[in-house]
């Protein structure tokens, strides 16, 4: 999953007008969605997480260059981060970091929320309030998990007091949201070694102690060696039948000093020397069945390798409203742009399944209207498309939940995850225990479909 600290980032597709912007940057504003306030002062940037009854310091930034057109930049003190502060229409601007699909736009307010002047209480039952109106005011899909968040609150605020223990307020919160299955909720401890993350699984789970287990089964498949690329996250080798085979086993971590734009370069190189025979290729298999995420933008980028056409990825919009979590900010588009250097426009197979996750579905859902149309082999991805919004309690623990929702032509795929074209179950108990990848042998069926041999 991608966790920011600020959930913001540039799309490649919003455009701003000439002298539209405000002047400078200086002064306090207030984002529309996200519950955030910056302040800004000098070579000082401090945001602030804001809710009804909490107003906790976030992320500290310091100036640094900033690119032409933009009215200031800053790197988060601690972090391989840059905001990077763009014009906006109406006097508004946008603040953009690269590795996420959206900006978070913010317009100028006088001062902060009139909570931030409040005195501010401390104990389990405060930190438990920050916590309960920080889901209530973001968190979009209440119904779609067919949940009573009051009740919840309600029920769970009697168990705690000012002298609750806290492995006993840990347990009482995750209690709260592990019924959710949400894959991009979580709650870390810290102080007291302890961590929640949801998930939804199903009978092709693979644990993490067997996953080396489960990417060695399709060597059987493979023409000759696996290449690796991007610190281990890209794999590339050849299948039968002259099939190209890319492996992406996640969208992150793709150089070692961490940030996106270093990540971005090498995958470009790898991308390069992955397509320079692509050619002579009857088809290619991409694979994220086992893929946890991480940044989109690189997930676009391997699309446009793909494609000799412009075309809407998705649009994302994020939860505006902490009274209605039906009512969104505007849509920011994100487009496939075909790319001039080496890719594929042949026949693709997409190898998908409950653990393709966040980054692997924005880049799944970025194929559906590839042409031709990629055909998807296995199970529903797991249905997490928002960045994690991630946020503090008083006591210095930190959670984190999904605000955003990404939508193809006005679909969102939350809670059911992109479905195959052909269900295959590839590592059951049984599958591992065999060490056949059905995954594999159902994506080659396709090639052969499309050659007319069976």
């Amino acid at each position: 999953m991608l966790i920011l600290v600020l959930t913001a980032a540039l799309t490649g597709a919003h455009q701003t007008k000439e002298n539209a912007g405000p002047a400078s940057p200086e002064g306090t504003w207030a984002s529309d969605g996200y519950g955030l306030v910056f302040e800004i002062e000098g070579d000082a940037l401090v945001s602030w997480e804001v809710t009804k009854v909490s107003c906790l310091e976030s992320t500290t930034a310091t100036s640094v260059p900033a690119p032409p057109g933009a009215l200031g930049a800053f790197r988060v003190n601690g972090e391989p981060s840059t905001l990077v502060l763009l014009p906006d229409d109406e006097g508004r601007m946008r603040i953009h970091m690269n590795g996420a699909a959206s900006d978070i736009v913010a317009h100028r307010v006088e001062e902060k929320p009139s909570v931030c002047g409040n005195p501010r209480p401390s104990g389990p039952r405060f930190a438990f309030d920050v916590f309960a109106e920080t889901w209530a005011e973001h968190y979009p899909f209440f119904s779609m998990r067919d949940a009573d968040w009051g009740a919840i609150v309600s029920r769970n605020r009697a168990r705690v007091t000012d002298d609750t223990a806290p492995r006993e307020l840990f347990a009482v919160l995750e209690a709260m949201i592990a019924p959710f299955e949400d894959a991009h909720t979580f709650l870390r401890a810290d102080s007291l070694d302890r961590r929640f993350s949801g998930s939804r699984k199903s009978p092709s789970w693979v644990e993490r102690s067997e996953r080396e287990r489960a990417y060695g089964m399709v060597a059987k498949h493979l023409a000759g060696p696996l290449r690796s690329f991007c610190e281990g996250q890209l794999e590339f080798g050849m299948l039968e039948q002259n099939v190209g085979y890319l492996r992406l086993r996640s969208f992150s971590d793709y150089h070692t000093d961490g940030t996106f734009e270093s990540g971005l370069a090498a995958l470009d190189s790898a991308l390069d020397q992955i397509f320079a025979e692509a050619g002579s290729w009857s088809g290619l298999v991409i694979d994220v069945r086992i893929n946890n995420g991480g940044a989109d933008p690189y997930g676009l980028a391997i699309a446009g390798r793909l494609t000799s056409r412009e075309y809407l990825a998705y649009a994302k919009e994020a939860r505006n409203d902490p009274a209605a979590p039906t009512r969104w900010t505007a849509e920011q588009p994100s487009l496939v742009i075909p790319a001039s250097r080496p890719g594929f426009r042949g026949p693709v197979v997409e190898l998908i399944g409950i653990q393709s996750v966040s980054a692997a579905e924005t880049f799944t859902q970025a194929l559906l209207h590839r042409r031709p149309e990629v055909i998807r082999v296995g199970e529903n991805t797991q249905g997490v498309f928002s960045d994690v919004l991630v946020r503090k309690l008083p006591n210095g623990w930190r959670f984190g939940l999904p605000n955003e929702r990404f939508l193809t032509d006005g679909r969102s795929y939350d809670g059911t995850g992109i479905a195959p074209d052909v269900t295959v179950l590839s590592f059951t108990p049984e599958g591992l225990a065999s060490g056949r990848d059905a995954g594999i042998e159902a994506a080659l069926e396709q090639f052969d479909d499309r050659n007319g041999s069976r």
